[in-house]
């Protein structure tokens, strides 16, 4: 959903209850509780990747639903509010592929570069396996380890294309 539609959504003052009215502030259209005077800014979705590399292997996940279901990519979701970035990189891969890994360094961070793509913003850190069992769950109806020239396709997302774009160039 795009940003507008979430904010057309908005109707209620998340602080009394208030029913909001459109106005113009600090240079946009938002919404305004007309009672208390707060104002909502909508904040981004932050969403969470890792690389985890294996004996110059990337590791993928096959995506169980929609959006892009079916096709690649690096394991991701959403960063719950108030959550550590690398600790919501460590749940994410152990969610969806059993494996337990350790988030390191930031890879790379990728802004929202198709509608479709859930997140505003997306972290990628380096990951390494510390323990677990290689195993799909959560969203993934597959998961396996990829050499540089055997890539699956399709990839998802232009941020996961954009990070195996990256790797590629780095193995």
């Amino acid at each position: 959903m795009e940003p507008a539609e979430r904010l057309a959504l908005m109707r209620y003052c998340v602080r009394c209850g208030t029913g909001l009215e459109r106005r113009e502030v600090y240079g946009a259209e938002r919404p305004v509780c007309p009672d208390c005077g707060h104002i909502h800014f909508l904040d981004p979705k932050v969403a969470v990747a890792v690389v985890v590399e294996q004996a110059d292997r990337i590791l993928l996940i096959r995506r169980r639903g929609n959006p892009e279901a079916g096709k690649w990519s690096v394991p991701a979701g959403f960063m719950d509010a108030g959550e550590d970035p690398r600790r919501a990189a460590e749940r994410e891969a152990l969610e969806e592929t059993g494996l337990e890994v350790r988030a390191g360094d930031l890879w790379d961070l990728y802004p929202r570069s198709e509608p479709h793509e859930g997140a505003d913003l997306l972290l990628a850190f380096r990951a390494v396996v510390v323990g677990g069992q290689l195993n799909p769950g959560d969203d993934a109806v597959d998961a396996r380890f990829f050499g540089k020239d055997e890539l699956p396709e399709p990839i998802a997302f232009g941020s996961a294309r954009a990070i195996l774009a990256g790797w590629r160039g780095a193995v």
